[in-house]
């Protein structure tokens, strides 16, 4: 039978993690054990689930107790779910529920850089990637088209964003990623250590096209995005072994990262597939 528990105290210090916590306080950095993130939908929650995550308590409206929580709250019946009617929950999250089912969670472990790209070939580097719908739309396209796991720049808004998470539709608990602790200086050493040749997605008047048969051939490559603004640093650019170009038409200069991205991984991540 279900845990439900009805709103009546919006004060609760348990309702802290869906109503009064940033995104900075759930990631706590200075105690990253302790760290939660938020999973909204269904469809989200499973993944995150079915990916190891550990839930700590659910938020809906009571419709979706019996609707599309049930199995859910079957999966984990003694968890708290915590419900009320549509506008008293509005009045709590500060906006509707769209996906109708919040989950706290536990932050997972985050893996290492060598047990994450032990017997991989094609893995993607983000740099300074801080739009969390664009993280989330990346991560979606490299779990879809190929790429075997995902490294992100100190920089890098976090994947267990709310909106990250969702956009990615749950693919951030399908794809292995982790933070680099320095990049390009440090990062950059560690992957050509691990046997990977590192290609820029930049313009450039030595950028080879995407389609190159050299960069198709190689066996283990790091595919490496900036950010949405700015693009790759120079520094960065400078230390790749390849600078690579989309091909553009009827002027167009460049691609949003997250859509830049899909064309990239479709190319590139078809070695070995």
């Amino acid at each position: 039978m279900a845990n439900v528990v009805e709103i009546t105290d919006f004060s609760a210090p348990e309702l802290d993690v869906y109503a009064r916590l940033t995104e900075a306080q759930l990631l706590n950095r200075f105690e990253p054990a302790k760290g939660m993130f938020i999973a909204e939908s269904p469809k989200v929650i499973f993944r995150a689930l079915d990916g190891g995550c550990e839930p700590v308590s659910l938020l809906m409206e009571r419709k979706d107790i019996d609707g599309s929580a049930r199995e859910i709250i079957a999966r984990y019946p003694q968890l708290p779910v915590y419900t009320a009617d549509e506008e008293l929950l509005c009045g709590l999250t500060g906006y509707h529920l769209t996906r109708g089912v919040l989950c706290a969670m536990r932050r997972p472990r985050r893996p290492d850089l060598t047990s994450i790209c032990a017997g991989k070939s094609r893995v993607v580097v983000l740099e300074d990637v801080q739009n969390p719908t664009n993280v989330g739309a990346i991560f979606r396209s490299a779990a879809a088209l190929g790429m075997d796991a995902v490294l992100l720049s100190p920089g890098c808004s976090d994947p267990l964003y709310r909106r990250s998470a969702r956009v990615s539709m749950g693919t951030v608990f399908q794809i292995p990623w982790t933070y680099l602790d320095s990049w390009p200086e440090g990062g950059m050493e560690r992957l050509r250590e691990l046997g990977f040749r590192t290609a820029a997605m930049a313009l450039s008047d030595n950028s080879v096209s995407i389609d190159d048969a050299a960069l198709q051939a190689e066996e283990r490559l790091a595919i490496v995005m900036g950010s949405e603004g700015d693009g790759l640093a120079a520094e960065t650019i400078a230390k790749c072994d390849y600078t690579v170009k989309i091909p553009m038409y009827h002027g167009v200069d460049s691609l949003n990262v997250a859509a830049a991205s899909a064309v990239a991984f479709w190319q590139l991540g078809r070695k070995g597939k």
